[in-house]
């Protein structure tokens, strides 16, 4: 590696936030009922190998001053196999509106393999952040001779133009770098971190959400986890639990329309073959409208899945056998997608604090007494939240 990027590495990772959890309450902890069975963490790293890591850049107040700031911004990763693993893996993709970016996904789509990490930032960023990733892959490990190896990293973005000098291209290859080397197993951070520090979801301060849910072993025991990064929707539209918390708490007119964008990675270890993670994928827009959303002419949600089973097949030189779960059988994945996913973008609501900006604007935190008193009021707090009585 030379020694300029082992010297802005060094940097950054003394910098650079870790992805260990935050103590914040979680959904799940106020008493938002969900269906299903979560995995010990209820987090994409229930799913083996998964590793998460962000950079959160997060300086400055008042007036925007173009490349000055303030700066509300980040970076996170997230590698299927770990830093360890050159191993690609099964993958599909899809758009329920293309107001916005994924890269790399028209290889995605023709291979069927994803390699190297999933990225997420700010919209502006992503070309610094793609060609970092280039960059790490090189130095990190090849599958092939180096006057063979070629890639298209897999990075996307949404907008957080509201709070962040966006167009001040803050993120650099340093932090990409950061949240690469911050990676790691278990649990890990919600809210303002990452690529979602200075994003707004139903015009209540957004962020990063993840959630799991894992399935019975007469069901295969397979475990399915969602990260989502979420800046989308207005407020009135949101429902939780079925209830229209948006229309019962007042909220903020930031946007008018509906705009803004969503990612959701998913991950499983469920053997699947790529037909049917493009499948998957396409059952995040059941999760956003249980919520409301309706994935208006502005916003771009796009959604990736990737499955950690059959390791190798992706680097193979001939003729390699694979497992594929039938497709009769993949409803009970259908519907962990779903509720996993409706759970992390309420955990993302629930993790993100108020946020002020450039120009002094102000996000508000969606408000937990306020939640929970609006499940209470339609019966839907469920009985075992803290500080409830049974």
């Amino acid at each position: 590696m030379k020694t300029r990027t082992l010297i802005l590495l060094a940097m950054s990772l003394a910098a650079a936030p870790s992805s260990r959890p935050q103590t914040s309450a979680r959904a799940r902890d106020l008493g938002v009922p969900f269906d299903g069975a979560p995995g010990v963490l209820n987090a994409i790293t229930d799913v083996k190998g998964v590793e998460v890591g962000y950079r959160t850049l997060i300086s400055g107040e008042g007036k925007l001053h173009v490349g000055v700031g303030p700066i509300r911004t980040g970076v996170t990763a997230i590698l299927p196999r770990g830093k360890g693993s050159i191993d690609p893996v099964f993958a599909g993709w899809f758009t329920q509106n293309g107001n916005g970016e994924m890269t790399g996904t028209t290889w995605v789509e023709e291979s069927g393999l994803l390699f190297g990490p999933v990225m997420i930032t700010n919209t502006h960023s992503i070309g610094v952040v793609r060609d970092t990733v280039i960059g790490w892959q090189l130095h990190h490990g090849l599958p092939k001779a180096i006057e063979d190896w070629w890639m298209l990293p897999v990075v996307t973005e949404t907008w957080d133009g509201y709070l962040n000098d966006i167009n001040g291209f803050h993120v650099k290859p340093e932090d990409a770098l950061a949240a690469i080397e911050d990676a790691r197993s278990g649990p890990i951070a919600e809210g303002n971190v990452g690529g979602g520090t200075g994003m707004i979801c139903f015009e209540f301060k957004g962020g990063t959400g993840t959630s799991s849910r894992k399935l019975s072993d007469k069901l295969g025991g397979y475990t399915v986890g969602v990260l989502a990064q979420c800046n989308t929707s207005l407020h009135r539209y949101l429902r939780i639990a079925g209830v229209p918390v948006g229309r019962e708490i007042p909220g903020q007119d930031i946007w008018g329309v509906e705009t803004g964008s969503i990612i959701v990675v998913i991950a499983t270890d469920a053997p699947l073959l790529p037909t049917q993670l493009k499948r998957l994928a396409r059952r995040v827009t059941l999760a956003l409208g249980r919520l409301g959303s309706i994935s208006g002419n502005d916003s771009g949600d796009i959604f990736i899945a990737f499955s950690t089973a059959n390791s190798g097949a992706g680097l193979a030189e001939k003729a390699v056998a694979v497992t594929m779960l039938p497709n009769d059988l993949m409803d009970d994945l259908f519907e962990a997608t779903v509720e996993a996913t409706e759970e992390a973008i309420v955990n993302a609501l629930v993790a993100a604090k108020s946020m002020t900006g450039i120009d002094g604007h102000t996000v508000n935190a969606l408000p937990q007494d306020q939640l929970q008193a609006i499940l209470k009021k339609y019966n839907r707090l469920a009985v075992e939240a803290k500080g409830e009585k049974k």
